[in-house]
């Protein structure tokens, strides 16, 4: 499958010899974990969009400093295309922005989140087992880094995993969208980084707990796999609008 990478930040220059920019470090992960996945970038926070939903299979948006609700207008065009891919049946995977811009182009709502920041490896626990989910797993430890969350979910939505930071940690709209509040793409080398550049803004402790936690293993192996299967399977058989 031709994937298209709505990339919607640029990891910063300091930063990019951990992992690279994000189409390198999201193309790496799939390479590992799903090589029958081919990521064609689009830098939309630069301007750059497909010339048509057609002109990939299905298309993953990653995170981003920015908010879903900023008025920005590269922001605006975005849930505007989320929108019709929604309406076309196109299949979408959205990643902590992602996630919350699936979120909040269908008539959900996003904000900062209660608990404050997100950060570290935790423990997202699946709440509903879907076919798609190879190798099935009840429980997976995922990096977070965010700050705002999804606080409504829109309509036809169904939560699919929850973790005690965040709510809504993975859900789906009908069954051909997908969102993921945690980071499978991070290396722990680049959530370190972050980690100790935000750390004024997390705050001393949660930072700590954080950097301790990246100790632990993750299992975006997995999730890499669920995605996927997922555009494999739930959402190529969504049938298409007639021309």
């Amino acid at each position: 499958m031709n994937i298209g990478l709505l990339q919607c930040d640029h990891v910063a220059e300091r930063f990019q010899h951990s992992a690279g920019d994000y189409p390198a470090m999201c193309g790496a992960l799939f390479q590992r974990h799903a090589p029958q996945i081919t990521l064609t970038p689009f830098a939309v926070c630069d301007n750059e969009w497909p010339s048509t939903l057609d002109e990939c299979d299905a298309y993953i948006t990653n995170g981003s400093r920015f908010s879903v609700y900023d008025d920005v207008p590269w922001i605006h065009r975005l849930k505007e295309f989320v929108r019709q891919l929604h309406d076309a049946g196109k299949p979408y995977v959205g990643i902590c922005f992602g996630h919350q811009m699936l979120a909040e182009a269908l008539g959900g709502s996003v904000a900062k989140a209660p608990a404050g920041w997100g950060v570290g490896v935790h423990a997202m626990e699946v709440t509903q087992m879907e076919a798609w989910m190879q190798p099935p797993q009840r429980q997976c430890h995922l990096q977070y880094m965010h700050q705002d969350q999804v606080l409504q979910l829109p309509a036809h939505a169904v939560v699919l995993g929850s973790s005690a930071h965040c709510s809504v940690a993975m859900f789906r709209v009908g069954q051909h969208m997908l969102g993921i509040q945690a980071h499978p793409e991070f290396t722990a080398d680049y959530s370190r980084a972050l980690l100790h550049d935000r750390r004024a803004r997390i705050g001393d402790e949660r930072t700590q707990q954080a950097l301790d936690s990246l100790s632990r293993p993750a299992d975006e192996a997995v999730v890499v796999q669920w995605i996927a299967a997922f555009l494999h399977t739930l959402g190529a058989q969504v049938p298409r609008p007639a021309e």
